[in-house]
């Protein structure tokens, strides 16, 4: 008799525990299973991969069980909450697996996906809904989901899930979650801050943690290697050519900080043939799944990620992780290593270390307290780096080589050839660079006949008068039937017309004139401007 069995599980489950080989509890399943058969709240702690799912589903799934309900539209009676897709999906196939002989119905919904098909699927309800908090919320505010009938409210990772900014969403999931309820609180960590934040969602629970706080692995070999940052990725790709071929690595997660830093070692491994994919949140969710599921075949040995794929995926086999760059959160540490040595397996981390890095493995060392072992450069590593291939270029960087190369060839047809555009270009380009202008001339020859101008254009127009002033008179005659009187040499003033009753101007002295401001409508925007 299993310990299952003691504890009075329903047939049916303990049927689908026989057929996935579970006999032995974890030590969270053993801590965690009785309390919440009694129907308590539970905050539990336990270091990634021990379990935690199975955890709570089980008894979950028990009490749903021995109380049948008919199923009640676009309602659901047990809620799981997931910080990402992948970990969403990931508790919603453990559950189907746990429930494949009950009449239970188990749905997941989370975004990167059409939602109307999701809504669909709710439109009769569901036993079990496990979801992202966005894509719930969407959900709800289309009238497709109710709350009013949760009977159980799990959050799983619920550090993380503070962490990613999730508080705002989950005290609105909180306000339409029904006060009676079972709720459960499970992560790998739990600092003290996040503790008393889940106290809002959680009354009274029972506290179970089988392993210190933020302790790594035990099975885990973990290793530092100090490298600058460009010989990085060198070594990474020597590492995991000479494992994959001796078949020392069976799968291996490489963890980038940022997205592109991703994509970017991803482009380097296919340049020198090995086989990896990426995994972030600028992927669709179709790239996201697809990549995932090529690494848990096999098909795809390395698997390169962002935090996004440190918590809570359950890949058996992962015998190496590497951290191409430290995290700056020191609790991602543990979350990215516990990806390896799963279900008793054992594993190996090693770490790349920059010189500004060397802050951020203080702190996990400090926190985890395990000192890494320091690990050498390989020998002849220069030599191997040096004959490494270049990575091809990104598509959008082809794109643009290939129309700059366009514009050079449309460019050597001449200024006819561009247009007028590139007529303008040319010139502009020819005349900042010195080089031949419009005519031929260079841009020093076009200053010196700009200096010489004053002598070989002619007369130059002055609009002050000449007398006095050395130039030559060019006012041209008015043509017939002007009636403005002639202006007389060295009178600056303009002529009056006829019949202007405007008093004269003294003599030597500038006049004021009225002005009002345009759009104005009275005197109060009306003011006084020197004209002299």
């Amino acid at each position: 008799m299993s310990y299952f069995t003691e504890l009075g599980l329903a047939e049916p489950i303990l049927r689908a525990l026989g057929t996935k080989g579970y006999s032995d509890p974890t030590p969270i399943q053993r801590q965690s299973i009785p309390a919440l058969l009694e129907g308590r709240d539970i905050l539990g702690i336990a270091q990634t991969g021990t379990g935690k799912t199975a955890a709570f589903s089980l008894p979950s799934l028990h009490r749903l069980a021995q109380n049948p309900q008919p199923r009640k539209n676009a309602s659901c009676r047990m809620l799981v909450l997931s910080p990402t897709r992948e970990l969403a999906a990931q508790i919603a196939d453990n559950m189907r697996g746990y429930a494949k002989y009950l009449d239970i119905s188990v749905q997941c919904v989370f975004g990167g996906v059409p939602i109307g098909k999701q809504s669909r699927a709710l439109v009769g309800g569901t036993d079990v809904l496990v979801a992202t908090p966005g894509r719930l919320l969407d959900l709800i505010d289309q009238r497709a989901l109710t709350l009013r009938n949760v009977e159980i409210f799990v959050l799983d990772e619920a550090d993380q899930m503070m962490d990613l900014g999730f508080i705002v969403p989950l005290k609105r999931v909180a306000n339409l979650l029904p006060k009676d309820r079972q709720s459960l609180f499970f992560s790998a960590t739990m600092p003290q801050s996040i503790a008393d934040l889940g106290k809002q969602f959680i009354n009274n629970p029972v506290r179970v943690e089988v392993a210190p706080q933020s302790t790594t692995a035990e099975r885990v070999e973990q290793y530092i290697v100090h490298i600058n940052q460009s010989e990085k990725q060198a070594l990474l790709t020597i590492s995991l050519k000479k494992g994959l071929a001796s078949g020392e690595i069976d799968r291996a997660l490489v963890f980038t900080r940022t997205k592109h830093g991703a994509d970017r070692v991803v482009r380097h491994l296919h340049a020198a043939g090995v086989t990896a994919a990426a995994i972030h949140g600028n992927k669709s969710q179709g790239q996201r799944t697809a990549a995932l599921g090529a690494f848990r075949k096999g098909d795809c040995p390395v698997l390169v990620a962002t935090d996004i794929a440190a918590r809570g995926i359950d890949v058996t086999g992962v015998s190496h992780v590497f951290n191409f760059e430290l995290p700056n959160v020191p609790e991602q540490y543990v979350h990215r290593i516990g990806r390896t040595a799963r279900a008793g397996a054992d594993g190996v981390s090693v770490s790349f270390c920059a010189p500004d890095e060397k802050p951020y493995l203080r702190d996990i060392e400090r926190l985890t307290k395990v000192k890494l072992t320091p690990t050498p450069l390989p020998e002849s590593f220069l030599a191997e780096a040096a004959k490494l291939p270049a990575p091809s270029r990104k598509p959008a960087e082809q794109a643009q080589d290939a129309r700059r190369e366009e514009r050079d060839a449309r460019g050597r047809g001449g200024p006819q050839a561009r247009g007028r555009q590139g007529q303008d270009r040319s010139r502009n380009n020819n005349q900042s660079r010195g080089g031949q202008g419009r005519d031929g001339q260079s841009r020093d020859q076009h200053a010196r006949n700009d200096r010489q101008a004053p002598r070989e254009r002619g007369p130059v127009f002055n609009p002050l008068g000449n007398e006095g002033r050395g130039s030559v008179d060019n006012r041209q005659p008015r043509p017939d039937g002007d009636r403005r009187p002639a202006r007389t040499d060295g009178d600056r003033r303009p002529q009056r017309a006829e019949g202007d009753r405007r008093p004269p101007r003294p003599e030597g002295e500038g006049g004021q004139r009225n002005f009002r401001r345009r759009g104005g409508g009275g005197g109060a925007h009306r003011g006084r401007v020197n004209a002299g």
